[in-house]
């Protein structure tokens, strides 16, 4: 934990990590709160879900925002799109249905470039043997500002309604600003566009690289079976014999895994490496999944913080490889697309279990989930001699990603 405290006494690291929680507060509070109030203004179920549609939409288009951190300076674009979003969220105390969800997909679209600003500026900053423990301590707080926000956005929001919650956001925004202008970087100038087309070049980057092409891939395929996952959970619950409202015990405990995790991400890198650390998340995550097919409440709960410990593993090593390995003036548009192919699939992943809890017991889909999830290891198990043979004749990085 040595390094983990390294992290917390640079000044930059920890500047960066207490806007990820302030802004990651209100984020986590608007995403709950935005269905409820659509809910309410309209009474629609389908309107309620286009506020989550429309605030993950962009990032299927990671791979073009991710170019906008690779053509301005970073430090300039993170305080003012934080700063953008602090004026826009006060428009919806309008209370229109069109306007909440237009500045929900403005809130979106800003959050990808944003999130790849962020970690590219990281990257240049913390230095590379430090950026495991940064990525962890990231999920660490992302993943507990998740079991915190929702229920002050829910209690804020049944004491002042939606305006309130927006407002608060508003002001979380401000404040992540705020911290981000206390940031010393060196070096954060433009880079000159290239000849090629520009928003793929991180795509061709993370496709020919062997130690990233098979993270991101183990990565998608975790996070496809991840949606699956989270599809199945009422009908889990159901199985227990309890009500719906059971899944919020389940979903905490899973939270609190990856607290958990993310806290332990740096030491497990540097002793297991990229690979076998995200190998073995793979591995607790497909048994969790296949166990879930036992109807037992201790189990149902072992296994819910399982998957909320193995799940981080792939990220933040896949994360972490794509800091370390790409050349700074790709590094905006290699992580936005890097996010875009790892969790695009969490979505086909929901659809999926929705289409198939129905007419399929969940005993026997939970246990070829469980397999599934186990296959989606295979990549990092196929290429890893190569790639550690490549990773020993570079002199840039002791560790292979």
């Amino acid at each position: 934990m040595t390094k983990t405290w390294a992290v917390l006494h640079d000044r930059d690291a920890r500047l960066c990590l207490t806007g990820v929680l302030v802004s990651g507060f209100g984020t986590s509070a608007l995403w709950l709160v935005s269905g409820v109030w659509v809910k309410d203004l309209t009474g629609s179920d389908g309107l309620a879900a286009l506020c989550m549609l429309a605030m993950w939409l962009p990032t299927l288009a990671g791979p073009l925002l991710g170019t906008i951190a690779d053509r301005v300076r970073r430090k300039p674009l993170l305080i003012g799109g934080n700063l953008l979003m602090a004026a826009l969220l006060p428009v919806l105390l309008t209370e229109r249905v069109a306007v909440v969800l237009a500045v929900l997909l403005v809130y979106g679209t800003t959050g990808v470039v944003l999130d790849a600003a962020e970690s590219a500026l990281v990257a240049g900053a913390v230095a590379p043997s430090l950026l495991g423990d940064f990525n962890g301590l990231r999920t660490a707080v992302n993943e507990g500002m998740k079991l915190v926000a929702p229920l002050a956005g829910a209690g804020l929001y049944a004491l002042w309604g939606g305006p309130a919650v927006a407002l608060l956001d508003a002001a979380t925004f401000v404040l992540a600003a705020l911290l981000y202008r206390g940031l010393r970087v060196r070096g954060d100038e433009p880079k000159p566009p290239s000849r090629r087309t520009p928003f793929v070049e991180g795509a061709r980057h993370i496709w020919a690289h062997p130690s990233l092409r098979p993270l991101i891939l183990a990565g998608a395929g975790a996070m496809l079976c991840a949606g699956v996952n989270g599809a199945l959970m009422y009908a889990v619950v159901d199985g227990l014999g309890h009500s719906p409202a059971y899944a919020g015990a389940l979903y905490a405990v899973q939270g609190a895994g990856s607290v958990a995790v993310g806290l332990l991400s740096g030491p497990a890198l540097r002793r297991l490496g990229g690979r076998r650390f995200a190998v073995y998340g793979i591995v607790l995550t497909a048994v969790a999944a296949g166990l879930r097919a036992v109807p037992s409440d201790p189990l149902a709960l072992v296994c819910s913080a399982a998957v909320g410990s193995g799940l981080p593993c792939v990220l933040v090593a896949a994360l972490t490889a794509v800091q370390r390995e790409t050349p700074d003036a790709l590094l905006g548009r290699a992580v936005a697309t890097a996010n875009t192919l790892v969790f695009a699939p969490n979505v086909l992943g929901l659809a999926v279990g929705a289409a198939l809890v129905e007419p399929v017991d969940q005993r026997p889909l939970s246990a070829v989930l469980g397999v599934v999830w186990l296959a989606s290891s295979v990549p990092l198990l196929q290429r890893r001699a190569r790639a550690e043979r490549i990773a020993s004749r570079s002199p840039s990085d002791a560790k292979p990603a």
